[in-house]
């Protein structure tokens, strides 16, 4: 079983990317969350999920440990295959898809495209107790004021129309010193999203 590979991206496009691994062109299937957060070219090192059926192998490739995991936890619920799990974590970043999880949201799990009522109160009740909770008040298993800073920036940008994963990795690029304010690391992060 493949778990992790690192390599060259060949190619890259929305639902998959080819990763040259000395020579070897390795086809993942990806969320756009990992799409976004993975450069256009370069070396990355993603993590693997190996889904074998009779008449396929098939790779899904994440950015992080945490997407696999729910991923994982997603595909051993009943009616929920790894295209739909993929689907799902394109739509929804893996830490706000376990709060939701655990907090039994379900107005929030029946939002996401090919998810129904029943499908989510299905999902809530198998994985409800294996995804961490989420910290009381918080999304956040630790909030400090300058993660809540970030957090607020993050979802004025969100609401201004881009993708969370770029938005993130925008504010991720900037240098910030505890004095700047917010308006400022907003413009930052505006200017780099519109690069």
């Amino acid at each position: 079983m493949i778990a992790l590979l690192q390599g060259e991206i060949a190619y890259k496009s929305f639902d998959h990317l080819i990763l040259d691994v000395g020579g070897v062109g390795y086809r993942l299937i990806i969320p756009l969350s990992t799409y976004y957060a993975l450069p256009e070219t370069g070396r990355v090192r993603l993590h693997v999920h190996t889904s074998v059926r009779e008449d396929a192998i098939h790779l899904f490739g994440f950015g992080s440990m945490a997407e696999k995991e729910i991923f994982t936890l997603l595909i051993a619920v009943s009616g929920v295959g790894p295209k739909l799990a993929t689907n799902i974590l394109s739509h929804i970043p893996a830490a706000d898809l376990a709060t939701a999880l655990a907090t039994g949201d379900i107005k929030r799990l029946s939002s996401l495209p090919g998810i129904g009522k029943k499908t989510a109160e299905r999902l809530i009740l198998e994985l409800k107790d294996k995804v961490p909770a989420p910290a009381a008040g918080s999304n956040h298993t630790h909030s400090t004021p300058a993660a809540d800073r970030l957090d607020d920036l993050l979802s004025a940008l969100v609401n201004l129309g881009y993708k969370e994963a770029a938005a993130r990795k925008a504010l991720d690029s900037l240098e910030l010193s505890p004095e700047a304010r917010f308006e400022e690391i907003l413009k930052g992060a505006l200017r780099l999203l519109g690069q």
